[in-house]
């Protein structure tokens, strides 16, 4: 069990060893616990991300902030949201492409219609990026 500022998460032993240079996953998770978790009154949700690589994430706002025209030191981060920083239809299809091209995949556009912040951007091009690489 690993335990780290009050979350909590049980694993169970892998029955293969990893090879060199792979990077384990978790597939099922049965339980978890935040014993500690004060929720905001009102809000009901908790996200829980599987977040993207922070070079991947990095690159995403670049793309975003190239894409929207803003400054260099403009506040973009994987909360961000599109229309937030000012982007309509047409901006976040001409993001879409220029993640595309960056990062050599091709997004489908029913998961395009899903991606509302740069956290869900940068998540789909690391699913697509492995699937690719599979």
């Amino acid at each position: 069990m690993a335990s780290s500022t009050g979350i909590s998460l049980k694993f169970s032993p892998l029955s293969t060893p990893f090879k060199q240079n792979q990077v384990p996953r978790i597939c099922n998770v049965n339980s978890v616990r935040f014993p500690s978790l004060r929720m905001q009154p009102g809000s009901s949700r908790l996200r829980v991300s599987c977040a993207a690589k922070p070079e991947t994430l990095e690159k995403v706002c670049g793309i975003v902030r190239k894409q929207l025209a803003l400054p260099e030191d403009s506040s973009v981060s994987g909360e961000s949201k599109f229309a937030a920083l000012g982007a309509d239809s047409l901006d976040t299809v001409e993001i879409v492409m220029g993640l595309e091209e960056e990062f050599g995949i091709s997004v489908e556009e029913d998961s395009a219609q899903h991606i509302a912040t740069v956290q869900d951007a940068a998540d789909l091009i690391e699913k697509l990026v492995e699937q690719k690489s599979a």
